[in-house]
C-alpha cells in the first residue's frame, strides 16, 4: 500500500521513487515487523494469559519440559500479524512470489493455528492428529508446488542448481519440479516445527536463514548480480528479499518475548508457518540445497 502511494507521489515528487528500491525496503520491512511486535507483544501475551492459553507439555517427552506448562503459547500469531501488515505496507502486490510465499505462510500458520487451540482449549498435548496436520500441509504445499511449475516461464525456475559450481543445474520437469517443492516446503516446516517443539527456540535460527535467504532473492532477481555470481536469474524473485526482512524483523521483535525466561512460545501457528515460508522461498529462488546446508539444525 504505502509502495503504491509512494510510487504515485513519485510521479510528482521525484525523492519519492527511492522507495522502489528493493533494498530499501528490506530495511523498512525489517524495522516495521519489529516495531509491530514490540508494540502488539505485551498486548497480544497478556490475552493468551488471560485465555489461560498456555503451554501444553506432553507426558511422553522429557521432564524439562514440564517447567513450560502453563506459559502463553500460539505467539506465533504475533509474527504472522507483523508479517501479514508489513508485506501489505511494503510489498509489491502485483508480484505473484510475493503472494505465493504470503498465501503458503497463512495457511500453514492456518493447521498451526488449529493445532494450537486443540492443545490448549481441549487440553489434549498431541493436538490436530498427525495425519490431518500432514494432509492439510501436504495440500498446501502441493498446490503451491503445482502453480509454481504450471507458471514458469524459464528453465531457470525449474532447474535443480549445486551450489559452488557456476554452470552445474540439473534440469527437473514439470513433474520432478513439482515433488521436489512438495518435499521442500513441507519437510521445512515439519523440521522447523520439530525444533521449536524441542527447546521453543527456533526463532533464531530461523531469522538467521531467513537473512541469508534475502540475501539470496536479492542477487536472483538482479539481472547484472545474477550473471556476476552465476546465481540463475528469476526476474521478480528480488522482491523476496523484502519478504524475508518480515521475518526477521518480527522473529527478532518475538526473540524479545521468547528470550529465558521465555513470555511465550510460537507454537505450531508460528513454527509451520515459518518453516514453510523458507522452505518456498528457497525453492523459488533456486536454492533448496543451500537451504539444507542453512537449515541443517533444524535436522540435526
Amino acid at each position: 500500500m504505502l509502495l503504491e502511494l509512494a510510487l504515485w507521489l513519485g510521479q510528482d515528487i521525484r525523492g519519492f521513487n527511492v522507495f522502489g528500491y528493493i533494498t530499501l525496503r528490506t530495511v523498512l520491512a525489517a524495522l516495521t515487523a519489529l516495531a509491530i511486535s514490540l508494540v502488539a507483544g505485551p498486548g497480544v501475551i497478556r490475552w493468551l494469559a488471560a485465555k489461560k492459553i498456555g503451554q501444553a507439555v506432553r507426558d511422553d517427552g522429557p521432564r524439562s519440559h514440564l517447567t513450560k506448562a502453563g506459559t502463553p503459547t500460539m505467539g506465533g500469531a504475533l509474527i504472522l500479524i507483523s508479517i501479514g501488515i508489513t508485506i501489505l505496507l511494503w510489498g509489491d502486490l502485483k508480484n505473484d512470489y510475493m503472494w505465493v510465499t504470503l498465501l503458503v505462510t497463512l495457511g500453514f500458520g492456518a493447521v498451526g493455528w488449529v493445532d494450537d487451540w486443540r492443545k490448549v482449549v481441549h487440553r489434549d498435548p498431541k493436538g490436530l492428529a498427525s495425519r490431518w496436520k500432514y494432509l492439510w500441509t501436504s495440500l498446501i504445499a502441493l498446490a503451491a508446488a503445482v502453480y509454481l511449475g504450471l507458471t514458469a516461464t524459464t528453465p531457470a525456475e525449474t532447474e535443480l542448481i549445486v551450489p559452488f559450481f557456476k554452470a552445474v543445474a540439473y534440469p527437473l520437469g514439470i513433474v520432478g519440479f513439482i515433488a521436489l517443492t512438495y518435499f521442500v516446503i513441507n519437510g521445512t516446516s515439519h523440521a522447523v516445527n520439530l525444533t521449536d517443539g524441542l527447546d521453543g527456540l527456533a526463532i533464531m535460527p530461523t531469522v538467521m536463514v531467513a537473512g541469508a535467504l534475502a540475501i539470496f532473492a536479492y542477487v536472483a532477481g538482479h539481472v547484472g548480480f545474477s550473471n556476476y555470481l552465476g546465481v540463475p536469474y528469476i526476474a521478480g524473485a528480488g522482491e523476496l528479499a523484502v519478504f524475508c526482512g518480515a521475518i526477521c524483523g518480527a522473529g527478532l521483535g518475538f526473540l524479545w518475548f521468547n528470550a529465558y525466561p521465555a513470555e511465550g512460545f510460537m507454537g505450531d501457528v508460528g513454527a509451520l508457518a515459518l518453516g514453510a515460508a523458507l522452505g518456498t522461498v528457497a525453492i523459488i529462488v533456486r536454492q533448496e540445497i543451500v537451504l539444507a546446508i542453512m537449515g541443517g539444525v533444524f535436522v540435526a
